[in-house]
């Protein structure tokens, strides 16, 4: 790191809001001034369609060079700011009967309990020198485990809240770490301007953090009654209330069978459906009063909303194609010996990473119709984890929601 260095941080400008008017078919007209599309809004409900100014800042780091972004990248904006979590379960729901050791909570104001972080250190070999790419910030849990080690680290998130709180946690390492804003799918254009040639690793974890779990007002659990929003970047224009209560039944079947695979899928849908023709599904407790009624209790420890709140979630946040679009780039940013790791949470997100491992750690690709199999132009990667890696028995002990995580990792060939 080059003596003399002083500017870590990239300042975040003022988000511009746009005031305007949103309808949905049935309901008085709204005027939408906030993040949030319920915010105070008492019952009614808007079609959230409204119009963000770029966020714009400039900042430094002595081995980028100057770093201008002005000029965001679709559904990403960079801005400033330093891990995701932990879940229990295939959404990072918490079961009936776990309860969330509370011990760290009061200590920092934004609680996190990061995954894996020994596996992490393991694979990665954080070293004075090294510079390692976190995909998905939170907390900042890995970020740190890399740079208490001397390693340089560059950070995003699409949650402010987590680069906000991330950044005070990590200040303290000075212009060896810096946090951008955006969605990691976009991470090849955020970082086209800063002359980054490549990484000794990259990371994503995959998971909804704690902090969003356990904050009612994100609407991310259905422990808790707050708005049905579950955005990971408030930002964004759809909020899963949206989807509840404007889409058709057939639409609503689709999602929940193909992002929360969901055997009452249909039933669940119908449901949702007859209920928004009486009143519209405005918070988490609304939605999952319907669930219940449509399909019971049940009898295991999963919760009957577990599977329908994962399933709005990835839809409302694109997890799945931006997920694959990531791990699709990554190889062409990792240094010779690098390491790519993704940490999922449910078996949709797993199979994505399997698959693209697996991909592009073949040299021959082969099909049925072809005569004889040919080079793979993808292939330069070699799997580290022939098999997922689960977390130890003792971090499943003391965390609880770290139980689901899978750990895959590759290493990019000479």
């Amino acid at each position: 790191m080059p003596p003399g260095s002083s500017s870590q941080f990239i300042t975040l400008s003022p988000v511009m809001e746009t005031s305007i008017t949103a309808k949905w078919p049935g309901f008085s007209p709204v005027d939408v001034n906030q993040p949030s599309l319920f915010g105070e809004i008492e019952r009614a409900v808007a079609r959230l369609v409204r119009g963000v100014g770029q966020l714009s800042q400039v900042g430094s780091w002595p081995w980028f060079g100057q770093v201008d972004a002005g000029a965001g990248s679709g559904g990403g904006g960079r801005g400033l700011f330093g891990e995701r979590s932990s879940g229990g379960g295939d959404d990072g729901q918490p079961d009936d009967d776990e309860d969330p050791d509370m011990s760290l909570r009061g200590k920092l104001d934004f609680y996190h309990d990061s995954v894996m972080l020994a596996e992490v250190v393991k694979y990665f070999r954080p070293a004075p020198g090294r510079l390692f790419f976190d995909g998905t910030l939170g907390g900042g849990g890995h970020s740190e485990a890399l740079l208490q080690e001397g390693a340089r680290v560059v950070s995003m998130d699409q949650d402010a809240n987590a680069i906000r709180h991330a950044s005070k946690r990590l200040s303290a390492f000075g212009d060896r770490f810096c946090a951008l804003h955006g969605n990691f799918r976009h991470f090849p254009e955020i970082l086209a301007e800063t002359g980054v040639t490549g990484f000794d690793g990259m990371i994503v974890d995959l998971g909804v953090s704690s902090h969003q779990l356990d904050e009612p007002a994100r609407g991310f659990s259905f422990q808790h009654d707050g708005p049905l929003d579950l955005r990971m970047d408030g930002r964004a224009a759809r909020s899963a209330a949206d989807i509840v209560n404007m889409e058709d039944a057939d639409e609503i079947e689709r999602i929940l069978r193909e992002y929360g695979e969901e055997p009452q899928a249909r039933r669940i849908a119908r449901a949702i459906v007859r209920a928004r023709d009486k009143n519209p599904i405005l918070t988490t407790f609304d939605l999952v009063a319907v669930i219940v009624g449509a399909i019971g209790r049940g009898k295991g420890r999963r919760h009957p909303a577990t599977l329908t709140f994962q399933a709005l979630r990835i839809a409302v946040n694109d997890e799945l194609a931006a997920l694959q679009q990531f791990l699709e780039a990554a190889p062409r940013w990792l240094k010779p010996g690098g390491v790519l790791l993704a940490i999922s949470f449910h078996s949709l997100e797993d199979r994505i990473v399997k698959q693209a491992f697996h991909h592009v750690s073949k040299q021959m690709n082969d099909r049925p119709e072809w005569p004889e199999p040919r080079p793979n132009p993808d292939y330069c990667m070699r799997l580290i984890t022939r098999k997922p890696q689960e977390p130890s028995p003792e971090e499943s002990n003391r965390n609880p929601r770290s139980r689901s995580a899978r750990l895959r990792a590759a290493e990019k060939l000479p």
